[in-house]
């Protein structure tokens, strides 16, 4: 855990890519497109923990059809800055089978957590496996997913805000962050 004016000076170092009203039109028309494709779906929506709880409590809203809702907590990164060992806290539950199932996270970066997500999904008997992320990653590499619906592209650097941390801390930022490129 990061101290306060550790967590201070790393949002001092840091440049705004895109401003909270930018999160926010991004998450408007991201939650258009999920509700144009799967109004019709009563899908079982799957919010992965922690990242994806803020893009997740402000998306549910704008969703404007029937859905059921759980949760997943897998992760590669915990506090750290680079993924590491695959962690399931909270793996899908057998409520996907037969069900056309949405995973809603926070970015996706190498796409080996969505990636796995997807499979464990649709080995539990999943109809149809869509995903929305608010943050996609253009870092080049040839990722084993891609997702259905993305809110904005980010570049090739560590972001945080928005849901996103940076050592833990500044999940809560109503914009995305980067650190100022040397």
């Amino acid at each position: 855990m990061l101290k306060q004016t550790e967590a201070r000076q790393i949002l001092h170092n840091s440049e705004v890519l895109f401003t909270a009203d930018q999160v926010q039109a991004a998450l408007r028309k991201l939650a258009s497109s999920i509700c144009a494709e799967l109004s019709d779906q009563h899908p079982l929506v799957l919010s992965v923990m922690g990242g994806a709880v803020v893009f997740t409590g402000q998306l549910l809203p704008l969703l404007d059809f029937p859905l059921d809702f759980d949760y997943v907590h897998v992760s590669r990164y915990g506090n750290n800055k680079q993924g590491g060992e695959m962690r399931w806290k909270v793996a899908p539950h057998e409520n996907v089978r037969g069900r056309v199932v949405l995973v809603v996270d926070d970015i996706l970066d190498e796409g080996e957590t969505l990636n796995a997500i997807r499979n464990r999904v649709m080995e539990l008997g999943a109809v149809k496996f869509c995903s929305a992320i608010f943050a996609d990653k253009k870092n080049g590499l040839n990722k084993p997913i891609r997702a259905d619906f993305v809110g904005l592209e980010v570049p090739d650097r560590f972001v945080f805000g928005y849901g996103m941390d940076v050592h833990g801390a500044w999940r809560n930022l109503p914009a995305i962050y980067a650190m100022k490129e040397e």
